[in-house]
């Protein structure tokens, strides 16, 4: 018979346009996730979070998913999921609540939290997040935790994020058409978060930009709390395609030449001269013949397509800034910028993104993991990484049953994730 023993394992999924990832890791006491397997698998059937064919999507995952239990030795049953796409939106708003015997209980900032979160969606969308984001207690502004204060009125500050019903249902039927359970669904850019900013860079101020192949999530925090998140539909393949139409060939030859000759920055005069006798042999469309291009010419075109893309971003950080100062909100990005993703590997992207934004940035590798990190310490697994780690810190009921066998040829544990509701309950995040 199999033993039962406790562990917190969790199994995080990541269905992107370029690929399925999946990550089973162990969270330690003092919060390091331990990576015991994983797997990843070229995506098919999905695009910019947007699934154009169910039964390709349905094989992707299920390729990545015994991936991960092959490396993991163990059955996967149930996955923490991430969304994405442009569907993904979000707001900010606020609850007041008054304060029964001028002491605030739990009660009541649940129950300001719950006024917080009761504005009325877009038709199709459903609340997938709510995050405090601070307290006001009469006067008293900026507070992060108001339990036990004295007052007569309570003022919560959330930070809402829904995605589309619709949307939502694909993808999860994608995953339970593989035989497997979804426990929890997460924003991908709130689980990239998790994964690579520090509490130190959300207190100062921070952009976290998840660069993939089919879009952008940007998340911005200032004074420790979420202010704004946002998904752009444009990622990697948009300057992929981009290259294959200045270039003349197809998306697999673009995609070669863009990892392996791009870059995010123009060279130096001194360089272009170099690059410029650097030449690359480009295969042509249908049989056509080859053509031979410069390194300095494939590079001009690759650096264009980064900085547009940033140029974006800072469109949109710039906006952001305004509204805050009106509302007399901490604005500064004294951190700077954390590019992750996929897109974040690209040569000298934090080069263009410094020129761009005026700000530091760097490039977001996972924290806080152990075990298999030579095979997940990359930007491109910050989101599953999250996932996991969003996991530990926002469900009380974290723990998995694993049922290890002694028996020989049968799998060592299989990972069982209880039966629970997708879209939490006001307030039963925090």
């Amino acid at each position: 018979m199999a033993k039962i023993v406790e562990s917190k394992t969790i199994v995080g999924l990541e269905v992107g346009t370029s690929k399925v990832v999946a990550v089973v890791g162990e969270i330690l006491p003092d919060g390091v996730v331990n990576v015991l397997g994983y797997g990843s698998c070229p995506s098919k059937g999905i695009d910019k979070g947007s699934i154009t064919d169910l039964s390709a999507v349905v094989k992707s995952i299920q390729r990545a998913i015994e991936s991960a239990e092959a490396v993991a030795d163990c059955q996967i049953i149930s996955v923490t999921l991430a969304i994405t796409g442009k569907h993904i939106q979000s707001l900010n708003d606020s609850g007041l609540e008054p304060i029964a015997n001028n002491e605030v209980t739990q009660d009541e900032i649940d129950a300001a939290m719950h006024t917080a979160s009761s504005v009325k969606l877009p038709e199709g969308l459903s609340l997938l997040h709510v995050i405090p984001q601070e307290y006001a207690v009469d006067q008293q502004q900026n507070i992060k935790n108001p339990l036990g204060l004295q007052g007569m009125r309570l003022k919560a500050q959330a930070h809402l994020i829904g995605c589309h019903q619709a949307w939502l249902s694909n993808l999860q039927k994608a995953v339970e058409q593989c035989g497997l359970k979804v426990d929890k669904v997460v924003f991908s850019g709130l689980a990239s978060s998790y994964s690579v900013l520090t509490e130190d860079e959300k207190d100062l101020g921070v952009c976290l930009v998840d660069f993939g192949a089919g879009s952008m999530d940007i998340m911005v925090y200032t004074n420790g709390a979420l202010r704004y998140s946002k998904v752009i539909p444009y990622g990697g393949n948009d300057i992929t395609d981009f290259v294959a139409q200045s270039l003349t060939t197809s998306r697999h030859e673009a995609e070669n030449i863009k990892i392996n000759y791009g870059s995010a920055v123009n060279p130096s005069q001194d360089l272009i001269e170099h690059f410029a006798k650097k030449k690359v042999e480009v295969a042509g469309l249908g049989g056509t013949t080859a053509r031979t291009f410069s390194k300095a010419q494939i590079v001009d075109v690759t650096s264009k397509c980064y900085a547009d893309l940033l140029f974006v971003v800072k469109n949109e950080l710039d906006n952001l800034r305004q509204e805050l100062i009106k509302k007399d909100i901490k604005a500064d990005l004294i951190a700077g910028v954390v590019l992750t993703g996929g897109g974040a590997n690209m040569e000298d992207i934090a080069k263009c993104a410094t020129e761009i934004f005026g700000f530091h940035v760097r490039v977001g590798h996972p924290l806080n993991i152990t075990g298999l990190t030579d095979y997940v310490n990359k930007p491109q697994y910050a989101t599953v990484l999250g996932l996991l780690q969003y996991s530990h810190h926002n469900d009380e009921e974290n723990t998995r049953l694993i049922e290890s066998f002694t028996s020989e040829g049968s799998f060592l544990g299989s990972i069982w994730g209880g039966m629970k509701e997708i879209l939490k309950k006001v307030g039963s995040e925090f």
